[in-house]
């Protein structure tokens, strides 16, 4: 999976880095390589899946989309 990042340089010095396709997903780091590294490990624990979103009740249907 490719995902596009914004990496930006903090004003307090290293860089940022966020992931527009996954809201609330942003890291940091001292050099670019740790920035970006750093959001790699950031993405996997983002789209990992949670114990608890994988119960639902009873009457639960899923479905497809398409968009």
């Amino acid at each position: 999976m490719n995902l596009q990042v914004i990496l930006e340089p903090s004003d307090e010095g290293g860089f940022t880095v966020t992931v527009p396709a996954l809201p609330g997903c942003i890291s940091e780091g001292e050099s670019r390589d740790e920035a970006l590294n750093n959001i790699r490990e950031a993405i996997e624990l983002y789209l990992e899946p949670v114990e608890d979103d994988m119960i639902f009740s009873p009457e639960a249907q899923v479905f497809e989309i398409a968009v």
